[in-house]
């Protein structure tokens, strides 16, 4: 419940915010318009049928506005299909797509699993915050995006979370220790929810 309940109050924040920044020491510096856009919570209360969701639960996250979203993304924690990350994996976002993508031998594994697809694959697809206290980081991205502290930005497929993207492929890249703002008000401060 207590996980739930610092769900619900980012995602009702993200819902007034036009712009997310993030920023942190490895060099991640993005800005993303979110504005018009619902956040969706994975809060792990699934009381009623037909309700449904992944476990570990933990995330507050959106789909970005496509084509708009500017900066770069440093993962540093890990990488969906990769694992944990041992070479940061350094992305250029310009118009709302994955343009560059360098590093180590995570990064070319990176480009080679975005290749098959497209384009599209590169689309900043979502963004998530990570609210769950009791999760750790293990390489599986299914735990690692719940982990509190911690932020996510995807690749590729949006279409279920209210984005206009439909691409087999959604890739989610950890970025640890991120600065946040929502629109200018400091969210996460260093990995520390601030609010």
């Amino acid at each position: 419940n207590k996980i739930a309940d610092r769900t619900f109050i980012i995602c009702a924040m993200l819902e007034k915010t036009e712009t997310i920044r993030v920023k942190s020491a490895a060099g991640t510096d993005i800005t993303m318009p979110i504005g018009g856009r619902t956040a969706h919570a994975s809060s792990g209360l699934f009381r009623e049928r037909g309700q449904w969701g992944n476990l570990p639960t933990g995330e507050a996250y959106l789909a970005p506005v496509e084509g708009v979203s500017e900066g770069v993304v440093v993962v540093d924690g890990s990488m969906a299909g990769i694992g944990m990350v041992n070479t940061p994996i350094r992305i250029e976002v310009r118009q709302g797509y994955a343009e560059a993508i360098t590093g180590g031998d995570e990064a070319k594994k990176l480009i080679a699993l975005l290749e098959p697809h497209g384009r599209d694959a590169r689309t900043v697809a979502e963004f998530g915050i990570g609210t769950n206290d009791r999760a750790i980081l293990t390489g599986k991205i299914i735990e690692d995006e719940k982990v509190m502290g911690t932020i996510h930005i995807a690749f590729g497929d949006n279409k279920s979370m209210g984005g206009t993207v439909r691409v087999a492929s959604h890739l989610d890249g950890l970025v640890l220790l991120a600065t946040v703002w929502f629109d200018d008000r400091l969210i996460m401060e260093a990995g520390r929810l601030v609010e």
